[in-house]
């Protein structure tokens, strides 16, 4: 079993979130804390929560309204709604969202309707830095369009998950707007390489 894993009794699984610029618009929630001492302030740190599907915009009111800074970056997205097109602010990383908060005061979190679970590492709250989340928080309320995607980095076996080579498994050894897939035969010790868009490969 791996060392990182989501669990109901609130241990907690590591992660980082990435996103891509591309020219458009964006949107965030935000709340800054009703009220905190400089040493609670000193000792705080952000967060991951796992989220029940859809209750990311609930949780966050629950923690605006127990005075626990919460951000919930958002995306606006097209959405048919009957007969006709509506816009509509989706969570970025559908399923999270964030706070930042002392890592012994975990309880008044852990009680939010719609809370699963933190994000852990060996069982610890598993804190992001800082500059993760200003940087998003930077991104979502600028004028640039962007869209979520997997963290992928060079080096990684990924699977090609639409177009022609759908099913591929390789190793992906260039980043970029397109990216270079390589085809192993590991026995024989030879690959074969193509190009593929970066958006159609996951992590495998």
């Amino acid at each position: 079993m791996s060392e990182m894993s989501r669990v109901v009794d609130n241990s907690y699984r590591e992660g980082s979130v990435v996103v891509i610029p591309y020219p458009g618009s964006s949107s965030t929630s935000a709340d800054r804390p009703l009220a905190a001492d400089a040493g609670s302030l000193a000792e705080a740190r952000w967060f991951a929560i796992w989220t029940r599907s859809r209750h990311e915009s609930t949780v966050r009111q629950q923690l605006s309204a127990k005075g626990i800074e919460s951000f919930l970056p958002t995306v606006t997205k097209w959405s048919r709604w009957k007969d006709r097109k509506k816009r509509v602010d989706w969570p970025l990383f559908p399923g999270y969202c964030f706070a930042r908060f002392g890592a012994g005061d975990t309880l008044p979190v852990l009680t939010c309707a719609g809370v699963v679970s933190l994000v852990s590492f060996e069982g610890r709250p598993a804190p992001i830095e800082e500059h993760e989340i200003e940087s998003v928080r930077t991104l979502v309320e600028s004028e640039l369009r962007f869209d979520p995607c997997p963290l992928v980095r060079e080096g990684s076996l990924v699977e090609v998950v639409c177009g022609p080579l759908r099913g591929v498994i390789g190793r992906l050894v260039r980043k970029g707007s397109h990216a270079r897939l390589v085809l192993a035969v590991g026995l024989i010790g030879q690959g074969v390489t193509v190009e593929v868009d970066a958006a159609d490969v996951r992590p495998y």
